[in-house]
Formats: structure tokens, sequence, C-alpha cells
């Protein structure tokens, strides 16, 4: 039964100060900021006059917008760099240790959804490692910065804080109380709070969604996002390639999504091991001086981009969940890491 006092300790906590050190460089009420405003009464419901209060008086995080600036002097992509961040022993090691202490929540995901442990495990060793670095940004504050103020993806950020100020409605809280990255994604698994209001679920069953303190409800979650995107239970994520020249351009330029024939590569000389007869993406994973590295993604490589648009990211989270699965299966389950 829903509390029928949510709705005024909600308003009462719009009029709440944002921050101690909130002083006059706020972000006032610029045309955004209305139109924002309007649009949120309009469609929702919200009080202009508390949320306009709200927002105007939150003062803009300086360093979410160095973080999400692009550098000055972009770094060339490298994928062995950004792949050591990753596939790493310690990571491994921990993941193994994750794997083990949630062993019968992960077995339950891998039923329900379809989707392998190891796969879960990574998604979450790659974004917090396990749980240990969830960010500590005020999440309202950076949400509200980058909606009004970042030159970059504005109208994106804008979607989630209406949807973060949407869950915090639904729950009774004070929106300032959410913490997360500078970007806005929440919780252990860090979703942001559009894909936390779709695909969270509570995965122990005590009742509510907890994404920042609740390893079930982390590894259910990403199980359902990765479900609900389209995995494919069973289906093969990636397998290397091998060419004897240089690949086709119109390879690459096809996209992430797979629609290139695997038929019409092996005919052009492309090799790869166990070459499943599916649709398939052409990934090239660049490092500056070294020879590049060539995979065949399938639709579950499509489904990981999902989760963070980038093929480097999608294959590091298959490649650490290759290393997890190794590990898990020689490593005796009593004995300590």
């Amino acid at each position: 039964m829903k509390n029928k006092f949510l709705p005024l300790v909600y308003s009462l906590a719009l009029l709440l100060p944002v921050s101690a050190h909130a002083q006059n460089e706020v972000l006032g009420t610029p045309p955004e900021v209305q139109a924002f405003v309007a649009e949120m009464a309009s469609l929702h419901g919200f009080d202009a006059q508390e949320l306009t209060l709200r927002l105007s008086q939150i003062t803009p995080s300086s360093r979410v917008l160095q973080l999400i600036a692009p550098p000055g002097k972009p770094a060339q992509r490298s994928w062995q760099r950004y792949r050591s961040r990753f596939i790493e022993e310690s990571r491994i090691k921990q993941g193994v240790r994750f794997w083990q202490e949630n062993s019968a929540t992960l077995a339950k995901a891998r039923v329900l959804y379809g989707v392998p442990e190891e796969v879960i495990v990574a998604i979450i060793g790659v974004e917090t490692i396990y749980g240990r670095n969830t960010g500590s940004f005020n999440t309202l504050e950076a949400l509200a910065t980058l909606a009004f103020l970042s030159p970059n993806r504005a109208g994106y950020f804008r979607q989630e804080l209406e949807q973060l100020l949407l869950l915090a409605r639904e729950n009774g809280v004070d929106p300032a109380c959410y913490t997360g990255s500078f970007a806005g994604a929440l919780g252990i698994p860090q979703f942001m709070p559009g894909s936390l209001r779709r695909y969270a679920e509570d995965f122990d069953g005590d009742g509510r969604i907890d994404l920042e303190g609740s390893r079930a409800d982390a590894i259910g979650s990403v199980a359902r996002f990765l479900e609900q995107h389209g995995w494919q239970q069973g289906e093969p994520v990636a397998v290397p390639a091998y060419l004897s020249q240089a690949p086709d351009q119109a390879w690459i330029e096809a996209g992430i999504r797979p629609s290139l024939d695997t038929g019409m590569l092996l005919a052009t000389g492309v090799r790869a091991d166990a070459l499943p007869e599916r649709k398939v993406t052409f990934v090239d994973l660049v490092t500056p001086g070294q020879a590049t590295e060539y995979w065949l993604g399938y639709e579950n490589f499509y489904v990981i981009t999902r989760y963070n648009r980038s093929s480097f990211y999608a294959m590091s989270v298959h490649q650490l969940a290759k290393a997890l699965r190794q590990r898990y299966q020689t490593v005796d389950s009593q004995a300590p890491l």
C-alpha cells in the first residue's frame, strides 16, 4: 500500500537547501530551466514554484564540467591501454571472490534471464570494481549541471534529470540524497536514473530496489537489463578474426549492430575459429604502434554495448568474463583467494 503522505514529504524535501556551500554562483532561472520546469509541471504534475526554487539554488559543479569535457588534446585510442585497466590480476581475483560469495544469486539470475554469471560479474567489475567505487558526486547537482550547462548532450542529461526527480518522488525521498558518478550513474551497476526506473529489480525480495547496498538487486538488475535489450541465451559474444589483407572499410563503417553476412566475410578471406552462421559486426581494436586486433561480434556483443556504447567496453567485458570463468573453474571454491 502506498503511503498517502509521500507527496507531502517530497514537496517539503524540494524546499530543503541543496548544499551548505551554495552561495551566489547558483544556477538561477535561465530559459532552459524555466522550460524544463514547465514540462515537469505539465507532464508529471510537479509544483512549478517549488521545483523552480530548488533548481535555481543548485550550485553547478565545475568539477563535473571538467570531467565531461573532451580533452584539449585528445589521446590516441589504444585498445591495449584501455584493456589493461580491466583485464588485470586484482580485478580477476576480486571478481572470483564476488562470484563465490554470490553464487546462488548469480545462478538464479542466469536461470531467469539467460545471462551467464561471468558476464554479470564482469560488468559489475568493470563498472565499480564489484561495488567498491560507486562515485561520490551529488547526483542532483551533477545532472542539473550537465542538463543546463554542458555544451554536449544537454538534452540527454535533462531526460536523466527528469528521471531522477521521478525516481525520488516515487520513493518519497529528497532528490539530493543520491550520490554516484560525475555523469549521474548510480549504485553497484552504475545505472542511470532512467535505466534504474525501467530495468532495476528487487532481486532480494525485501520490498525495495537498492542498487547501492544490495548485491542481489545489482546482479538481478544487470541480468534483466541485458535480457530486455535482447540477450540471446547460449549464443556467442565474439570471436577473433584473422585477415590476409586490409579489411574493407565498408565493414568498419557498417556500424556496431550486426549486419554483415559471415559467408561473405569468409569468401573474402576472413578466417575465424568456430564461426556460427549469424549476422556479425566487424570490430577493429586499434593500438598505436601495434597490429590492429580484429574480431567478429554477434548480437550479444551488441547487447553489451547498450550498457556502454563502446566496442572497447564490450570487448573488455567479454574478455574479463572469459578470464573470470576460467579462473572460477580452476579455483577450489573453499580456498581463500
